[in-house]
């Protein structure tokens, strides 16, 4: 399964994928949603920043995922930083992630910079920041 994950621009997150400084990516919910249960060992991993030019920059293999949940306040935190040093989390992205019952932990390998293309954002519903796409090749534009 391939997947499409938006990056934090303003935190510099590709930047730090790019240099090896950020190995795993987290996501975080109120409730079980994507990639909760979505996303497995030896996917891959399509990525683009949250500002808008809506380009894939940079692909990675899934290495390991760790699912917690439901979990509370305090672990969710505590979760977060165990991971830290995976991380690399900004201030202000620890608290965002923080404090939610569901953590989904993402581990990746073989990350590379790649030739940037466009997707077509419009065969998705929903304005997630993390989309199950399939096979890429069904929205390259």
């Amino acid at each position: 399964m391939d997947h499409i994950v938006y990056v934090d621009t303003q935190s510099r997150e590709m930047e730090q994928l790019l240099k090896g400084e950020k190995i795993m990516i987290v996501r975080t919910a109120s409730g079980r949603k994507i990639p909760f249960n979505r996303v497995e060992n030896g996917d891959r991993l399509f990525f683009t920043q949250n500002n808008g030019e809506g380009l894939i920059l940079a692909s990675a293999l899934v290495k390991q995922v760790t699912q917690f949940g439901p979990v509370n306040r305090e672990l969710s935190f505590e979760i977060l930083k165990n991971h830290q040093s995976q991380l690399n989390l900004s201030e202000r992205q620890f608290n965002r992630w923080g404090g939610k019952r569901y953590l989904v932990l993402v581990e990746m390998d073989s990350l590379q910079k790649i030739h940037p293309f466009k997707f077509n954002r419009s065969a998705f519903h929903n304005m997630d920041d993390w989309l199950p796409v399939g096979n890429i090749e069904t929205v390259k534009e």
